[in-house]
């Protein structure tokens, strides 16, 4: 097997690594900032973890849990949240492609 052929491998066990990750922790559903925060408004006492990512510019990144699904949003701008909400930083947030 060539150098492709290699590559090619290592492609399809990445692809493979990230289906199972997707499997183990269910389905993620992402969002923009304003439904994330409409459904975040909707919650009692949600999680929420909290990440900021980006390389030229700043996010947000944000991930909850509701009735059984992962809600993910990223937004430029800190979102308002619940008064009630439990809040926990993550040094990193990562979404399956």
């Amino acid at each position: 097997m060539g150098t492709g052929g290699a590559a090619a491998g290592g492609a399809a066990a990445a692809a493979a690594a990230i289906a199972e990750a997707v499997k183990a922790s269910g389905a993620v559903v992402k969002m923009k900032p304003e439904e994330f925060q409409k459904l975040l408004n909707r919650m009692e006492e949600p999680l929420i973890v909290i990440s900021e990512g980006g390389f030229f510019s700043k996010n947000y990144q944000y991930l909850t849990s509701y009735k059984g699904l992962h809600f993910y949003t990223k937004s430029p701008q800190h979102l308002h949240l619940p008064s009630d909400a439990e809040v926990m930083a993550a040094q990193k947030v990562w979404m399956p492609s």
